[in-house]
Protein backbone atom coordinates (compact mmCIF):
# COMPACT_ATOMS: atom_id res chain seq x y z
CA UNK A 1 0.00 0.00 0.00
CA UNK A 2 1.25 3.28 -0.81
CA UNK A 3 0.94 6.08 1.69
CA UNK A 4 2.32 9.36 0.25
CA UNK A 5 2.91 12.23 2.83
CA UNK A 6 2.20 15.48 3.70
CA UNK A 7 0.33 17.02 0.43
CA UNK A 8 2.03 14.39 -2.05
CA UNK A 9 -0.32 12.57 -4.13
CA UNK A 10 0.39 9.41 -5.58
CA UNK A 11 -1.01 9.22 -9.63
CA UNK A 12 -1.32 6.25 -12.74
CA UNK A 13 -0.32 7.75 -15.72
CA UNK A 14 -3.36 7.14 -18.03
CA UNK A 15 -2.34 5.55 -21.61
CA UNK A 16 -3.38 8.23 -24.37
CA UNK A 17 -4.05 6.03 -28.06
CA UNK A 18 -3.85 8.32 -30.76
CA UNK A 19 -6.07 7.24 -33.86
CA UNK A 20 -6.65 8.98 -37.28
CA UNK A 21 -10.84 8.65 -38.49
CA UNK A 22 -9.55 6.01 -40.52
CA UNK A 23 -8.49 3.63 -37.05
CA UNK A 24 -4.73 4.26 -37.66
CA UNK A 25 -3.03 4.06 -34.40
CA UNK A 26 -0.02 6.56 -34.25
CA UNK A 27 2.74 6.28 -32.22
CA UNK A 28 4.40 9.37 -30.64
CA UNK A 29 6.66 10.39 -27.67
CA UNK A 30 4.27 9.93 -24.84
CA UNK A 31 6.22 13.11 -22.94
CA UNK A 32 4.57 15.51 -26.00
CA UNK A 33 0.75 14.05 -24.81
CA UNK A 34 -1.00 16.00 -22.40
CA UNK A 35 -0.49 14.76 -19.11
CA UNK A 36 -3.70 12.85 -17.64
CA UNK A 37 -3.54 10.77 -14.55
CA UNK A 38 -5.43 9.01 -11.88
CA UNK A 39 -5.01 9.37 -8.21
CA UNK A 40 -4.21 6.57 -6.51
CA UNK A 41 -3.17 7.97 -3.08
CA UNK A 42 -3.68 11.04 -1.10
CA UNK A 43 -1.46 12.25 1.63
CA UNK A 44 -3.17 14.22 4.86
CA UNK A 45 -2.53 17.23 3.58
CA UNK A 46 -0.18 19.91 4.19
CA UNK A 47 1.08 22.11 7.24
CA UNK A 48 0.18 26.20 7.12
CA UNK A 49 0.43 28.11 10.36
CA UNK A 50 0.43 25.04 12.36
CA UNK A 51 -3.01 23.66 10.72
CA UNK A 52 -3.73 21.24 8.00
CA UNK A 53 -4.94 22.10 4.85
CA UNK A 54 -6.85 19.09 3.05
CA UNK A 55 -6.39 18.01 0.13
CA UNK A 56 -8.65 19.32 -2.68
CA UNK A 57 -8.33 15.55 -4.54
CA UNK A 58 -9.25 11.87 -3.62
CA UNK A 59 -8.72 8.94 -4.48
CA UNK A 60 -10.12 8.03 -7.92
CA UNK A 61 -9.83 11.25 -9.58
CA UNK A 62 -9.19 11.78 -13.02
CA UNK A 63 -6.00 14.97 -13.05
CA UNK A 64 -4.41 16.99 -15.26
CA UNK A 65 -0.80 17.69 -14.24
CA UNK A 66 2.20 19.59 -14.41
CA UNK A 67 4.38 18.26 -17.40
CA UNK A 68 7.60 18.00 -15.46
CA UNK A 69 7.13 18.28 -11.85
CA UNK A 70 6.29 14.51 -10.68
CA UNK A 71 9.21 11.50 -9.61
CA UNK A 72 8.45 8.62 -11.80
CA UNK A 73 8.86 5.04 -9.39
CA UNK A 74 7.93 1.60 -9.13
CA UNK A 75 5.85 -0.32 -6.61
CA UNK A 76 5.00 -3.88 -7.40
CA UNK A 77 6.02 -4.12 -11.13
CA UNK A 78 3.33 -1.10 -11.38
CA UNK A 79 5.10 2.27 -12.62
CA UNK A 80 3.97 5.36 -10.51
CA UNK A 81 4.28 9.31 -10.33
CA UNK A 82 4.58 11.48 -6.97
CA UNK A 83 3.72 14.78 -7.28
CA UNK A 84 2.71 17.79 -4.77
CA UNK A 85 -0.67 18.76 -5.04
CA UNK A 86 -0.19 22.39 -6.08
CA UNK A 87 1.12 20.86 -9.53
CA UNK A 88 -1.88 19.26 -9.95
CA UNK A 89 -3.36 21.78 -12.37
CA UNK A 90 -7.10 20.56 -13.04
CA UNK A 91 -9.55 17.76 -11.79
CA UNK A 92 -11.77 16.19 -14.80
CA UNK A 93 -15.24 16.02 -14.59
CA UNK A 94 -17.34 14.38 -16.65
Amino acid sequence: MLKPLHDNVVLKLEKIEKKTPSGIILTGDVKEQPQFATVVAVGPGARVNNEVVLPSVKVNDKVVFKKYSTTEFKYNNEEYLLIAEKDILAIMEE
